[in-house]
């Protein structure tokens, strides 16, 4: 039976937003909570999910479309089990928001709230909360962050969905908030309506990454800004990228749009404030940790959070891939004389040239010749797909646990991008803070161990990619040249792990060869190079 899938009342006012890209074709066959589209309201950038498992046979907008509420999002074909769950053509949708009605002292109506943790998606039932960094009886604004909590994937904040006071914190630091469930009070002033008189709720499709839940980053070159803000640009001749916005991540808001007009456009320090207050909660974190140790006392504490994910992919990793361990010997020093040529011409705030996109690179032209260290096997080890595209994860050290966020499309990319694009995500992943698309869709994925000091190691494959390389640390040792003479060489040991399963000893040592001939003789990687 074929469904419409209706774009839910949001709340807040709110009656269209942008399409901004669909992450689904016409055709494609979608799982439960599988996303389907993002789309941008007056709020954030969020992603619209499968509420049922089916086949999309229709999508009603082109991207860039404004998508109106209670209006056709898409078509979906679904089997006979999820046609009887889906009683109306609309979605079912989560209450966010529910309004008290209040009289204050003044004689003006206020509203206290209580901020619902919504539903986030891939099964999540709760998330621990980290950090309040609002007070009770602070006042807030609209956007301003209100708390840090971890999901499974990642540390993300939680906003304030309207400008008020703050009246009640439900969760202490350290406890497990639970979806659906009151995280914080907040005293809004209502305004003088008939509607006012009665309790109000704002509704929200449940979401991948929920509408309250920022820190996903726009489309490059994409303004962040809503249908409103888009068409006021629009209306007085504005580009809208060229506004200095002044929210998160540069969201543009009308006065931008005014202040720009009027040539005097000034962001905030929004961003300055955000890395504080993510500096300030470390340091707590560290004094406590710090007393716990001088006291003498054994500390018991959950594994959970990121830390727990890795700990299942792990034991799931070694437990049904039979790995074994290639190690080799790189002498860099050619390299690291021609990147340090190119770090003094081309390094800025946002590329740090980096010996990691020399390694990137170099890899992705060797899997050019030896595609299966870029497959992946399926569950029972009867099918191999070999992945057009070259996501290079890169393991992070980072302040919530092990990220492993990939570098898209590296076979298309230049150094400098790859560079780019590097520091971008470890900037990220050491905050905590990386995007969850910057997580999914690796294909095989390098380990700095060297970057701590070590040498060898036999890292574990990141399931379900067939490979994984460890670097070690640069060393200067003593080798013999081609004359016999002892020189000082630039050298690195280089620890694969591979699996079994699709690949033999001798398939991985030629592809290490070949990468390792990039890497000594740069020159042959730029000839190589398309």
């Amino acid at each position: 039976m074929i469904k419409d899938f209706i774009l839910p009342d949001i709340g807040e006012g709110v009656v269209e937003c942008e399409l901004v890209d669909w992450l689904v074709s016409e055709g494609d066959i979608v799982t439960e909570d599988q996303p389907i589209a993002d789309v941008m309201t007056d709020k954030a950038l969020v992603q619209i999910p499968a509420p049922h498992a089916g086949k999309i046979t229709k999508l009603y907008y082109a991207k860039g479309d404004i998508a109106i509420v209670h209006q056709p999002l898409y078509a979906v074909e679904m089997d006979n089990d999820n046609t009887e769950l889906a009683q109306a053509p609309t979605a079912e949708v989560t209450p966010v928001v529910e309004a008290k009605p209040e009289v204050s002292p003044r004689g003006n109506h206020s509203n206290i709230e209580d901020f619902l943790l919504p539903d986030i998606g891939e099964g999540i039932v709760e998330c621990e909360l980290v950090d309040w960094l609002v007070e009770e009886g602070d006042m807030v604004v609209e956007d301003q962050p209100i708390a840090d909590v971890m999901t499974d994937k990642a540390l993300v904040q939680i906003p304030a969905m309207k400008a008020g006071k703050i009246v009640k914190l439900h969760y202490r630091k350290g406890q497990l908030a639970k979806v659906h469930s009151p995280l914080f009070a907040i005293e809004v002033e209502a305004e003088d309506t008939p509607m006012t008189a009665a309790p109000q709720q704002a509704v929200q499709q449940a979401v991948t990454e929920s509408a309250i839940v920022t820190g996903e980053p726009v489309a490059q070159g994409k303004a962040l800004a809503s249908p409103a803000v888009r068409r006021m640009a629009r209306s007085l001749d504005i580009n809208i990228a060229l506004v200095a916005g002044s929210g998160k991540n540069g969201r543009v808001y009308k006065e931008d749009i005014e202040r720009h007009q009027q040539g005097a456009a000034q962001p905030t320090v929004a961003a300055s404030t955000n890395a504080a207050n993510v500096s300030a909660s470390t340091h707590v974190s560290t004094t406590e940790v710090a007393t716990i140790s001088q006291s003498g006392v054994d500390r018991v504490e959950p594994i959970k959070g990121v830390k727990a994910v890795m700990a299942k992919m792990m034991v799931e990793s070694v437990s049904t891939i039979p790995h074994f361990t290639y190690c080799e010997e790189f002498d860099l020093t050619e390299l690291v004389a021609l990147r340090e040529r190119m770090k003094q011409r081309y390094s800025t705030d946002e590329v740090k040239l980096t010996m990691m996109p020399f390694f990137m690179k170099a890899m992705s032209l060797a899997m050019n010749e030896f595609p299966i260290l870029n497959s992946q096997v399926n569950a029972d080890c009867t099918e191999l797909t070999y992945k057009s595209r070259h996501n290079i994860g890169m393991a992070v050290d980072s302040k919530v646990g092990l990220l492993v966020p990939n570098i898209k499309d590296v076979q298309s990319k230049s150094i400098l991008d790859i560079a780019a694009d590097i520091t971008r995500l470890t900037t990220a992943a050491r905050s905590g803070r990386v995007s969850p698309a910057d997580l999914k869709d690796g294909t095989i994925s390098i380990s700095n161990i060297g970057a701590l000091g070590g040498t060898v190691a036999t890292p574990i494959i990141n399931k379900p990619e067939v490979a994984i390389v460890a670097l070690g640390k640069l060393q200067v040792l003593p080798r013999f040249n081609a004359n016999g003479e002892v020189e000082a060489r630039k050298i690195m040991q280089v620890s694969w792990s591979g699996d079994h399963r699709v690949i033999d000893g001798g398939t991985i040592a030629r592809f290490c060869n070949l990468w390792k001939h990039y890497l000594e003789q740069p020159q042959e990687m730029l000839l190589a190079m398309h």
